[in-house]
């Protein structure tokens, strides 16, 4: 798995759209809010034209690519975090995702009901995240109580709770989010991680713009004023048209460069969104490749050869001895592991090796 991804935003901006065309699980979309009355989720195949082209090196009998898991909740509306509307009942299922995308209306369509009645992404951000934090707010809140209580009979991991509560109140109180809090020291952290805050999560923006602004984005005004609000918060923006995604997700695999050339496009936007959360993240991928199988991995950057050997099967790290890499560029230009180890562009790497992104590696391991 590569990371989970947890979808949000007002009803009527695309949410469910670009869930169906990421996921092709066909979540209900229509013009009318509260249209997702389940959150949806939807297991997501990582496309890398790097483990395509190894298992037609290898001709291998399976291809296995990492994935993604998509979590799709009904439309928040202001006063969600006291139990307007739907999307306040799935709030929950975001919790324990990695990652968080907000898709935002930048497109004009009188045929499209926006709840507020007028196009305004910076509105429709700040909207969603006063939600995200007033909920917040109330997990803290009650996690204070509890800390204070139980603290009473002298617990110092509940003092240290408390403490860290009573500052995190304040900062949410202030329209903060969690993410720019600091926690002082181990415990804390610990604890900070234990609430799952909302705010807490790395996010970053799904800019939904028609399909006649692709080719000419920088003249969508809707879309500079996120971009630019989305600057001073340090995120990212992907633009990307949920309707025509949708549309090439329909499509067989081997029509769609043709219809992206079309549009004028280069890539899917799942794509942008998938590099995008591995960006965020901070991940990478590195793969395994033979005649049985050839197959994508995700690990988090840094990680030793030890750790990744572990995302296979936990012997592999435990009992590990060695691992051999070849990157996978050299591998496709030579043609094969022998002649890669002939022009020694096979390296034999240790228990303090840190894996790149594209390496395709041997692991050898001794239980």
């Amino acid at each position: 798995m590569g990371f989970s991804c947890g979808i949000v935003g007002l009803p009527n901006v695309g949410k469910s759209t670009l869930f169906n065309a990421l996921s092709n699980a066909k979540a209900e979309a229509a013009n009318f809010p509260f249209c997702t009355v389940e959150p949806n989720v939807g297991i997501v195949p990582v496309p890398d034209e790097r483990l395509d082209r190894l298992a037609e090196l290898y001709k291998t009998k399976s291809k296995v690519p990492t994935s993604l898991r998509f979590v799709d909740i009904a439309g928040l509306v202001r006063g969600a975090s006291k139990g307007e509307g739907l999307g306040n009942q799935f709030l929950a299922n975001i919790r324990e995702v990695d990652a968080i995308a907000h898709v935002v209306r930048c497109f004009v369509d009188e045929n499209v009901t926006h709840v507020d009645g007028r196009v305004d992404p910076v509105a429709d951000v700040q909207t969603i995240q006063t939600e995200l934090v007033l909920r917040d707010l109330d997990s803290v809140s009650k996690r204070l109580d509890k800390a204070r209580k139980m603290a009473k009979g002298g617990s110092a991991v509940e003092r240290a709770a408390a403490g860290l509560c009573e500052r995190l109140e304040k900062h949410l109180d202030a329209g903060k989010l969690a993410a720019s809090f600091q926690a002082d020291g181990e415990v804390e952290a610990e604890i900070l991680k234990e609430l799952q805050l909302l705010t807490s999560k790395r996010m970053f923006y799904v800019a939904n713009v028609d399909e006649g602004s692709l080719g000419a984005l920088d003249r969508n005004p809707h879309l500079a004023a996120l971009r630019a609000h989305a600057a001073a918060e340090g995120a990212a923006v992907v633009p990307i048209c949920a309707r025509l995604e949708a549309q090439i997700a329909e499509l067989d695999p081997a029509d769609r460069p043709e219809f992206l050339a079309g549009a004028g496009l280069t890539e899917a936007g799942l794509n942008q969104v998938i590099r995008t959360g591995y960006q965020l993240l901070g991940l990478i991928t590195f793969l395994t490749a033979g005649e049985k199988e050839c197959r994508a991995w995700t690990i988090p950057k840094g990680w030793l050869a030890p750790q990744a050997a572990g995302v296979i099967h936990t012997d592999f790290e435990r009992g590990f001895i060695k691992a051999e890499v070849i990157d996978w560029r050299d591998l496709l230009q030579y043609g094969s592991e022998a002649k890669c180890r002939e022009a020694g562009k096979a390296r034999i790497e240790g228990k303090g090796y840190e894996v790149q992104d594209g390496d395709v590696v041997h692991f050898r391991f001794n239980t």
